[in-house]
């Protein structure tokens, strides 16, 4: 080798060393010890000695990193041990049956202890640590060769570079330490309202997103999402002082490994299956997604006798609960019109199980969300459902079934034919015509429903009341007899009865629930009770001025605007009188007034689907202790709640405020504490 060409060999040894270095400081230690423009020169000065030189072109250089395809990105490597995939078993009694095999093979006596550990729905990986420093990070590939992503996973934070010894303690000759990387359901929204606002498309979990995320060919990428891990046990390893499984996660979390604290030893099944079923009712608590509890035998002797069955240990399981997602076909996107006039679109399913209940239909929120999932109809799209939450569609399988189209929204209302509208500044299309059918019919299910709560007199029979021209306005359903409902099929005496009890109970219902049920424009269930405490009574309320009402928590200008407009419309101050006149509420009782508690004085703004919560349940809980809740966010908004699909025009106000943006965990923390 020439002068010259060591001396570019050296150079490039050198480079890469420091290109590495610099690497680390910034995206793991975040303490960067060069400016961005001095690490630029770096780098550019590697790519052109790797040019001029071509073999001291390396695969593993960081220039590498650029610009390859994915599938030659990454070199193979072979795992020390294999990554063998766990066998599954869905109910208590496979459970206690593996146990038992567990013990007959075993052919003693001896106590069996059990270790359950939350089974982490993300990415595995395989880190391997030479005399206590990370040398090597793999996926799992095929279970005995995987992707070499070492440098994309020395920029999550989570990943030890180096174990954290006790005082004159030896690393291990060798150590395969197994993990699951994964990205955690905060940064996952925050993910993808970063790539919606970019225009980019958005991921449709948290798994896809983290498995992408680790395969990006540039690390700077992998650095800016939010992943994480959870190490979860070991492969091969030389001088690992532990003799179960157990003590080898207290010692793995004694020298600087994340291991899970929801991990537990177990001396009974029956004890393993009171943690399965704990978990699986409380894992939408979990800021990470798990999809059952894998159950391991306690003692590394007892796993090396029990052995493996086609690379799947005998001795341990993986319990998985009912999926909370599935593949179906979108058959078609239907439009329902809201009381407001709001075009809703909604999808027709092919039937599908989905958390143990079969799913036919999902909401699909607007126009914009669903063009920019780029959801069509024909699609086998991807459908969540996560406790009581109405089932969403997350988005398409792609490639895009053939013919498919982007959905667009009807040019005229489909129940009254006029044309549509979309108010600038709103997600929603909207029919214009006040005297569309949608305005009657959906106002009186929302009165019986959300308003008023009226028990026993649902959407089904409203509609059937609405068809036989019997009950056409809310006056209406307060003059309905007995009589008129024993007519319709499938009533009799004692359930028609019990209707008409439940309707003229509903007249005892507060001030606010009624301003709520009365289809005014922009009144929610929030504003009808910050006007209801606000004016009093319906007098004060009808006699206000656009100005005083903008003064009511919550209520803007616009707003303002549409409320006033609503009471000075005749036909509406005529329903309000007849209403009265049948003995509903029109005024402030004692129990309306605001309770007095340690969140007084501050107010809340909810925004999205919330997993845990319906939108009444998470406000009621927040005014139970004192705080304010609005429809829209202000310079006084103490924090906007953000869940799934929030509003844009909410978050914008937020970041225009300052306001601080909370996720639903934070809720939790904040109504606990």
């Amino acid at each position: 080798m020439t002068s010259s060409a060591t001396e570019a060999a050296e150079r490039v040894a050198e480079l890469r060393r420091l290109v590495e270095y610099h690497l680390y400081r910034y995206h793991v230690l975040d303490e960067p010890e060069i400016s961005d423009a001095e690490y630029d020169r770096l780098f550019d000065e590697l790519l052109a000695l790797e040019d001029a030189h071509p073999e001291l072109a390396a695969d593993d250089s960081p220039t590498r990193r650029v610009g390859a395809p994915p599938a030659e990105g990454f070199r193979k490597v072979q795992h020390l041990s294999p990554m063998g995939s766990l066998e599954k078993v869905t109910t208590e009694e496979s459970l206690a049956k593996w146990v038992d095999d567990v013990r007959k093979r075993l052919d003693s006596d001896e106590p069996v202890a059990l270790v359950s550990e939350p089974k982490i729905d993300g990415s595995a990986i395989s880190l391997l640590y030479e005399r206590g420093v990370l040398v090597r990070g793999a996926t799992r590939g095929d279970g005995y060769r995987g992707e070499d992503v070492t440098t994309n996973l020395r920029t999550i934070r989570a990943v030890l570079p180096r174990m954290v010894l006790p005082a004159g303690e030896e690393p291990p000759a060798v150590l395969e330490v197994r993990g699951e990387v994964y990205m955690p359901l905060s940064g996952f929204r925050e993910l993808n309202e970063r790539l919606a606002a970019e225009g980019k498309k958005t991921a449709p979990n948290p798994r896809n997103a983290a498995a992408g995320s680790l395969r990006q060919l540039n690390p700077a990428i992998t650095a800016a999402r939010p992943l994480s891990v959870w190490i979860h046990g070991m492969g091969h390893h030389e001088g690992l002082p532990a003799d179960t499984h157990w003590e080898a996660l207290q010692w793995l979390r004694e020298r600087g490994f994340r291991t899970n604290p929801l991990a537990a030893r177990h001396e009974t099944i029956e004890s393993v299956a009171e943690t399965c079923r704990e978990w699986e009712t409380r894992r939408l608590e979990l800021d990470y997604e798990i999809d059952g509890i894998v159950v391991k035998v306690d003692s590394f002797d007892q796993q090396r006798r029990l052995g493996a069955l086609h690379d799947r240990p005998r001795w341990a399981r993986a319990f998985k609960w009912a999926p909370l997602t599935a593949n179906t076909k979108l058959l078609k996107i239907h439009i329902r019109v809201g009381r407001t006039g709001a075009l809703n679109p909604w999808a027709q399913l092919e039937p599908v199980e989905v958390g143990g209940v079969t799913v036919q239909t999902a909401t699909l929120h607007n126009e914009e969300d669903i063009n920019r999932k780029d959801i069509r109809e024909g699609d086998t799209v991807i459908v969540q459902r996560a406790g009581d939450v109405i089932p969403q569609v997350v988005g398409p399988v792609l490639p895009h079934a053939p013919g498919t189209e982007p959905f667009r929204m009807p040019a005229q209302c489909p129940l009254c034919g006029a044309d549509v509208v979309k108010p600038e500044g709103e997600a929603m299309h909207r029919c214009p015509n006040r005297r569309c059918p949608s305005r009657g019919l959906e106002t009186l299910i929302h009165w019986v429903q959300a308003a008023m709560d009226i028990e026993g007199v649902g959407e089904q029979l409203v509609r059937r009341l609405w068809a036989a021209g019997i009950v056409t306005s809310l006056p209406a359903l307060y003059r309905l007899t007995k009589e008129q409902l024993v007519e319709l099929d499938g009533y009799g005496e004692v359930s028609a009865q019990k209707a008409i009890d439940a309707i003229h109970a509903s007249k005892e219902r507060p001030f606010y629930r009624v301003l709520f049920g009365l289809n005014i424009p922009q009144v929610g269930w929030v504003t009808a009770r910050n006007i209801a405490r606000h004016f009093g009574s319906i007098d004060t309320l009808m006699g206000a001025t656009q100005e005083q009402i903008e003064e009511v928590e919550g209520v803007g200008p616009d707003r303002a605007e549409a409320i006033a407009g609503w009471f000075s419309d005749d036909e509406n101050r005529a329903l309000v009188a007849e209403l009265r006149s049948l003995g509903l509420r029109f005024e402030v009782g004692e129990h309306d007034r605001p309770v007095e508690g340690p969140l007084s004085g501050k107010s809340y703004v909810i925004t999205g689907t919330l997993e845990d919560f319906s939108r009444e349940e998470a406000k009621a809980a927040l005014e139970a202790l004192g705080a304010k809740v609005s429809d829209s966010v202000s310079k006084k908004t103490t924090g906007l709640i953000v869940g799934e699909s929030p509003g844009g025009s909410k978050v914008k106000g937020a970041q225009k405020h300052g306001t601080p943006v909370l996720t639903e965990r934070e809720l939790k923390t904040l109504l606990a504490r």
